[in-house]
């Protein structure tokens, strides 16, 4: 009996640790969402949400020319419960992992139909459902990722960069 009793304070501390875990909130890159319609289209997006901490982070943190999970932790996931349209072309309803290619001067902005991955470490190219590319602006400084939808686009704000691409029905 007193070997059971000495191993309550293990199990509360496992339990305890295992609770936290689970507390995605606590990370230090906590999960985010928008949530915004385009046209008649409900359309959510998650992400996980790092925050600069004084690195340099285009080119160096998130490297020019490799696929970016565009967040932290688990890809961030783009949903829509109709076909919308991206910078012109059809993205039909549906679950997706929104992975960007950042460059200095062009994103390649992709929709790839394995959304649940952790990272990029599973991406494949072939699972691509939609690619777009557009131009990187500057922007103000945004110390935490911070992805929003409208009606009418898309913007992705970080650090000093700002990329936005245009979502319609």
């Amino acid at each position: 009996m007193k070997k059971l009793l000495g191993l309550v304070p293990l199990f509360i501390a496992v339990f305890t640790i295992s609770a936290c875990a689970q507390d995605k909130s606590k990370r230090p890159s906590p999960p985010m969402s928008s949530e915004f319609k385009v046209g008649s289209a409900n359309v959510k997006i998650n992400y996980g949400a790092p925050s600069v901490k004084g690195r340099e982070v285009w080119g160096k943190l998130v490297p020019y020319g490799q696929v970016w999970r565009t967040g932290a932790n688990e890809a961030t996931t783009f949903e829509t419960d109709a076909d919308i349209k991206v910078e012109g072309q059809t993205l039909p309803k549906g679950k997706y992992g929104l992975f960007t290619i950042p460059g200095e001067s062009e994103w390649v902005i992709i929709f790839n139909k394995k959304a649940e991955q952790w990272g990029a470490y599973d991406y494949k190219e072939g699972d691509d459902v939609l690619r777009v590319k557009v131009k990187p602006a500057a922007g103000d400084m945004q110390e935490q990722l911070k992805i929003e939808g409208g009606r009418n686009a898309v913007s992705i704000a970080w650090e000093k960069v700002k990329v936005a691409f245009k979502v319609a029905q």
